[in-house]
């Protein structure tokens, strides 16, 4: 195992330099965090930011990044996946014990916090933190290989809610292979940022204003990529979800919103075409992703989701505890939707996972549920772990949670018997969803120290693989 850090003399060199290269290339500078302007500009058109807001590596040790980057299959180039289900890639092979002494190939220290989940596109993994004392909001690059930051670059500084618990750093980035796109919440908006993969800031724009004090948990929605489209959920009283061109952030469709929801929208493939999908208001709805237009909306879940819908075949589940509790699952049809059945288990933020003909969930409380997908019968329900906010993913037949209290567990995907493969401590709190790809089980933990809470990315795997 290895701990990876950077050294401040190293941090310290690597602004310096920067910031030299900022002021011989003014069209690289970064934006102003006061920018609110709706529309898309490029970074060169906006008055630079005087604050040295980006650590680098020295150029020799950024040349690798200058490869043609394209998103394969194997790669979690966004929130919940390749698959939109959070299901690995078969063949992952990751070891039988994951433990912080055990098939740890590298452990680093990340600036700042966040609750986000990493992204990875090919070598280089990517995820966003913020510094609650200084108030700013960056996106990281770390070598997928042993954790090594690479960038950091901030892209707001000032304008947090005065909200707790909140990192301001929980909304998992995109990226499409040309281009990382984030989306933080400050000075009473949504930000959306695009960066190119060498952490330089290509445009920002504000998706929407976003009361704050209107709002009591942080914001949730994740951005989502469809075909040229980059969709954001800005849900609250007066909320939308509005696509924008990944290019040029300029507006495509917009969809008015009387409801309140904290999920991220998925696109999924029910009954021959493409959905988008997002529950809210006590309803389940489905829009055509290309032209926002309403396809069917459905009875069913609370008037506040957080989870993000999941799905297999036509069949798709949500869930959601406020101000009631209730788990819903329906079917999509040629023409619209059947409902069929409901149950009343609270799943606050944690989204459901959906395979193999049945639905898994592990509710606010630690306890594990296997339904049979299309009657909803309880196969088993188990004790798991401490309460949750992260949700489940599945590899190779084994299902991981991270629960609130830093502890990853371990199942079997078996719809006619629990078994629990381990259970580990790796920090003393965690809350976002773990990633798995190219044989690595990436995990983001805090870990209370003396000075603090420290935000600690693990690596897990076998040393052969991760090619």
């Amino acid at each position: 195992m290895r701990f990876q850090f950077v050294p401040f003399w190293f941090l310290l060199a690597g602004a310096l330099l920067s910031l030299c290269a900022c002021r011989r290339a003014p069209e690289e500078n970064r934006a102003k965090n006061t920018v609110t302007n709706t529309d898309a500009s490029p970074v060169s058109n906006i008055e630079p930011n005087t604050s040295s807001n980006s650590i680098s590596l020295p150029l020799e040790r950024r040349s690798a990044l200058n490869e043609e980057v394209t998103v394969s299959e194997a790669d979690w180039p966004y929130w919940r996946g390749p698959t939109g289900n959070n299901i690995a890639l078969p063949g992952q092979n990751l070891p039988e014990i994951l433990a912080p002494h055990q098939n740890v190939l590298w452990k680093t220290r990340l600036p700042g916090l966040g609750r986000s989940s990493p992204i990875v596109i090919g070598n280089h993994l990517y995820l966003t933190t913020a510094d609650p004392e200084k108030e700013s909001q960056s996106v990281l690059c770390l070598d997928r290989h042993n954790g090594n930051l690479i960038w950091k670059t901030e892209v707001n500084q000032g304008g947090f809610p005065r909200r707790l618990p909140d990192t301001h750093a929980s909304l998992t980035l995109a990226c499409n292979g040309e281009a990382l796109f984030a989306l933080f919440e400050n000075h009473e908006r949504l930000q959306l940022v695009s960066l190119d993969l060498q952490g330089r800031i290509l445009r920002q724009i504000t998706a929407s204003p976003f009361p704050s004090e209107r709002l009591k948990p942080e914001i949730g929605p994740s951005p989502l990529l469809y075909q040229s489209f980059i969709i954001v959920a800005a849900e609250f009283e007066d909320g939308k979800i509005q696509a924008f061109d990944q290019d040029t952030l300029s507006p495509v469709w917009i969809i008015p919103r009387k409801s309140i929801s904290y999920s991220s929208p998925i696109v999924a493939y029910l009954a021959n075409r493409d959905q988008l999908l997002i529950p809210g208001n006590k309803r389940i709805t489905s829009y055509d992703p290309q032209t926002g237009e309403e396809l069917w909306n459905a009875p069913g879940g609370t008037a506040s989701a957080r989870g993000t819908v999941a799905w297999e075949g036509d069949i798709l589940f949500t869930s959601g505890a406020s101000p009631d509790s209730q788990t819903v699952a329906i079917r999509a049809t040629e023409n619209g939707y059947e409902e069929l059945w409901t149950n009343n288990e609270r799943f606050t933020t944690q989204s459901l996972l959906a395979c193999n003909g049945h639905v898994y969930g592990i509710n606010d409380t630690g306890v594990a549920f296997c339904w049979r997908a299309d009657d909803g019968k309880e196969m088993w329900s188990a004790p798991l772990c401490g309460p949750v906010s992260a949700s489940p993913i599945l590899a190779d037949g084994i299902i991981y949670q991270i629960d609130q209290q830093g502890k990853l567990v371990a199942f079997r995907d078996h719809p006619e018997l629990f078994e629990k493969r381990f259970e580990v401590p790796l920090g003393t709190s965690a809350f976002a969803t773990p990633t798995i790809c190219h044989g690595r089980l990436f995990c983001r933990v805090i870990e209370q120290t003396v000075n603090g809470p420290i935000d600690t990315l693990y690596c897990f795997g076998l040393p052969d693989d991760g090619s």
